[in-house]
Formats: structure tokens, C-alpha cells, sequence
């Protein structure tokens, strides 16, 4: 990675990022900005206020970095929608889900996750699933465009090429399978000094971090997983140090 990259993400970890955010009054307005995007999107997600608010935050220290868009695990696209208000209109933002719900949980997943898919089958159209049509509308509110690719992510992820490098990937999986190979096709993908934001490695979903760490233990560079104030786990690529 070079110098410039370097100093780059180092002042984006310090809360300075490219464009950024500084102390304060900016803080302040930023953070009442990302309050009005949660009203704006609550209703197409499932993410409490304060972790949507502080998905933002980070996202917002990456506006700087040219490049692609992805998220793995869209449900009704309120997430994605309010990261492109962030991140603005002038780069690719691609969607991946199935719009079909969860596929069934694995022994690799643990007991929660089973029974969290058992009570969800219960209800075909209850909270997990979603249709495509859900997310391209909370997308068109956000005036960005953008690409849903529908299906499961095994059939969907393989062969696909960014537009351009991953500058931010979000991934919100759930389960092992799905993770892993959302990971192994997309993180080549993800320019040096990308982010990845993982939303499941926390909470009940045992898949997501065995599956994290899996892939990650695997590469020949050693990644550093890391949390934010506000609770949510993410990486850096190629950026060890910090």
C-alpha cells in the first residue's frame, strides 16, 4: 500500500476521513443528518437507530475513495439507500440478496440461528423476507443508481466483476455459508484500504464470525478485525497497523 494511501486511512481512523468529519459542530450536524436518514429509511430496515446511525458514521470517512458499492443481504434496502445518500451519487452501488429470505441455517450457524430461521418459517412474509421491489424503492428515494442482483449468493457471486474496486462492502449475511461466500468472491474485489463492515459478527448469528475468520486466517496478510465506538465490527484491507 503506498504512503499516500496510508496517511489516507490513517486520518480516516482518526475521524478525519477524506471530506470528513472533524470535532464537534461538524460532528454534531453529521450526526443529526444521519438521524433524519434512519426516519427517512426505517421502515426498510431492521437496524436499531444507533447501529444504522453508526454504519454512517463510518461509511462517511470513506467518501473520499473512488469505487464500488456492495452489500450482501439488502432485506428492504434502507441500509444501502442511506449509505449512497453518504457516499454520493457518483460511484456503482450493487445490491446482492435472494428477496426469498434466509436459506436454511447449517450446524456451523448454532442452535440460535436455527431456531431464529424455525419462528421465521412460521410467518413466509414476516420480517426476514423481502421482495426486490422493496429495496429498489428505498434505493430510487436515495437518487443514486444502482443494480439489485437477485438470487442466492452461491449462484449470484461467483464470476461477478465490480464495475470498479470495492471501496466499501457491507455484509449482512447472517449465516456461515452465506458469509463465506460473499467473502471469497467479493474481498479480492475490495480496493487496498477498502472497508468491510460486518453486521452479523455480533449477536446470535455464530456463522458469521467462524466464517470471518475462516477466510480470513487463510490469507497470506494478516487482517486486524476492528470495532467501532458504537459497536460495529469491521476491517480495513491491508491495513494492519492503527
Amino acid at each position: 500500500m503506498s504512503r499516500v494511501a496510508n496517511r489516507w486511512i490513517g486520518a480516516a481512523l482518526r475521524g478525519a476521513g477524506a471530506g470528513g468529519l472533524v470535532p464537534s459542530l461538524q460532528a454534531a450536524r453529521f450526526t443529526r443528518r444521519a438521524r433524519r436518514l434512519y426516519v427517512k429509511y426505517h421502515q426498510h430496515t431492521m437496524i436499531p437507530a444507533p447501529i444504522f446511525i453508526e454504519n454512517l458514521r463510518l461509511v462517511a470517512r470513506w467518501r473520499g475513495m473512488p469505487g464500488a458499492v456492495v452489500e450482501c443481504g439488502v432485506w428492504k434496502g434502507g441500509m444501502m439507500a442511506a449509505m449512497a445518500e453518504i457516499l454520493g451519487p457518483d460511484r456503482d452501488y450493487a445490491l446482492f440478496d435472494s428477496f426469498e429470505g434466509l436459506p436454511e441455517a447449517t450446524p456451523a450457524d448454532g442452535a440460535w440461528a436455527a431456531k431464529r430461521l424455525a419462528t421465521a418459517a412460521q410467518h413466509p412474509r414476516g420480517r426476514i423476507e423481502a421482495t426486490m421491489e422493496d429495496a429498489t424503492a428505498a434505493m430510487a428515494r436515495s437518487g443514486t443508481p444502482f443494480t439489485c442482483i437477485k438470487g442466492w449468493f452461491q449462484d449470484t457471486l461467483p464470476g461477478w466483476v465490480a464495475p470498479a474496486p470495492i471501496a466499501v462492502l457491507r455484509l449482512d449475511a447472517d449465516l456461515y455459508e452465506s458469509t463465506r461466500d460473499s467473502l471469497t468472491a467479493l474481498y479480492p474485489q475490495v480496493a487496498p484500504g477498502g472497508l468491510i463492515l460486518f453486521d452479523d459478527y455480533y449477536g446470535g448469528w455464530d456463522g458469521c464470525p467462524r466464517a470471518v475468520h475462516e477466510y480470513l486466517v487463510q490469507l497470506p496478510v494478516v487482517e486486524r478485525m476492528r470495532q467501532s465506538p458504537g459497536g460495529v465490527a469491521y476491517l480495513i484491507k491491508g491495513h494492519p497497523w492503527g
